[in-house]
Parts: structure tokens; C-alpha cells; sequence
């Protein structure tokens, strides 16, 4: 666990407005230096596994706010991943670089279906109007 001064020197360095103390940036410089603590105690202490167990909530609850990040402010997100090295964030960059491209083409498709739907539904009508000019005569 981290003593005060350590916390506020990085709450002091993280923080977006005076009074910051919780937004996700200082939380995930927080979580990002209890996780570097406890990665070193475990190194020393293998068979510590509630200190295991703590270092996976923590890893998951970074996760967590670094992914809302990355949805609420990309560039903030940018920053802080580049200011803290952390390998997380480039994997999820990709992760949200494949889903884009992904999500681009199942809407490609559909914009060509409903392209073709149309061009199928003139060709019925004019089938049809040509029909009727057909009976008409």
C-alpha cells in the first residue's frame, strides 16, 4: 500500500483541475504504482497468494478505467498510457483499431444490401409501370 506522501505526489502530478483528487487519471496512476509495489513484493514473496489475488483486482479495476477512458477521452487516454509506459493501453489501441475496421465493414455491407434492395425495388416498378402500359394498350 502506498504511504500519503507517495499518494499525493502522484495525485499532485496526475491531477486535471486544483482539487482533483478521483478523477481516472490519478486513479489509474495509483492503481498503476500499487501494482508496481505489489509486482515487486510477489517477486520476493512467491507463495503470498492474497497479495496475488489483490494485485489481480487491482490490474482489473486499471483495465476498467483505462477502457473508460479511452472511450471518454482518447487524447487524455494517449497521454497518460505514453507518461506511465504502460503495455495494457497499446494492446487495447489495437484491440479498438480492429473493432473500427470491423465495425466499418459490417456497415459497408450493409449500405450495400440496402443499395441493392432499392436498385431491386426500381426494377420492380418499372417492371410493373411497363406491365401496366402493356395492358392499357
Amino acid at each position: 500500500m502506498l504511504d500519503k506522501k507517495t499518494k499525493q505526489k502522484i495525485i499532485n502530478k496526475f491531477k486535471i483541475h486544483k482539487t482533483d483528487t478521483g478523477s481516472s487519471q490519478v486513479q489509474i496512476a495509483i492503481l498503476s504504482e500499487e501494482i508496481k509495489e505489489l509486482t515487486e513484493h510477489l517477486k520476493k514473496h512467491k507463495h503470498d497468494h492474497s497479495s496475488r489475488r489483490g494485485l489481480l483486482k487491482k490490474v482489473s479495476e486499471r483495465r476498467r478505467l483505462l477502457k473508460y477512458l479511452q472511450k471518454e477521452d482518447a487524447k487524455a487516454f494517449d497521454e497518460l498510457a505514453k507518461t506511465l509506459k504502460l503495455r495494457i493501453a497499446k494492446k487495447m489501441i489495437e484491440d479498438e483499431e480492429v473493432r473500427q475496421k470491423i465495425e466499418d465493414e459490417i456497415l459497408a455491407k450493409q449500405e450495400l444490401k440496402a443499395e441493392a434492395a432499392e436498385e431491386a425495388e426500381n426494377e420492380r416498378a418499372e417492371a410493373e409501370d411497363h406491365k401496366n402500359k402493356e395492358d392499357e394498350e
